[in-house]
């Protein structure tokens, strides 16, 4: 899979990605999605350990519990998703600070409009390029 294909996601799985991040205000909520070649099959919410409308991090033991799930599924981590409570789908300096996987889509959710707006990004070696959504049924 190259980094910039579009990321497949089942409309079921973006509506669960919008409903977290709904259910996550004021904070920024955040998750993983597993699944191979660049399509997302599983979602896994997580836990933001560090509470914020401004920042997220994934709590640390439950990034272990998600990424050893994955991989004992011998799944990839395609996704890593987060919410922004009033900014726009784009990514902060921060985000792009906290990229550890660079093969994986980081998927923002916007929820300072509505419908909320949903983008997803390949960011790599600090630099961020678009990637494309195709939802699926």
């Amino acid at each position: 899979m190259v980094a910039d294909d579009p990321l497949v996601l089942p409309r079921s799985l973006q509506n669960e990605i919008v409903a977290h991040a709904k259910a996550g205000l004021p904070n920024e909520a955040c998750g993983i999605l597993g699944g191979r070649d660049g399509t997302a099959t599983r979602f896994f919410p997580a836990i933001n350990g560090q509470p914020s409308p401004y920042f997220y991090d994934i709590d640390a033991q439950d990034l272990l519990r998600i990424v050893l799930e994955i991989e004992d599924a011998d799944e990839d981590i395609v996704c890593i998703y987060h919410s922004h409570v009033e900014s726009p789908s784009f990514p902060s300096r921060t985000d792009v600070e906290l990229a550890a996987w660079p093969d994986a889509a980081y998927l923002i959710v916007s929820l300072g409009s509505e419908p909320p707006e949903v983008k997803a990004f390949a960011i790599r070696d600090g630099k961020i390029s678009r990637r494309e959504i195709t939802l699926t049924d």
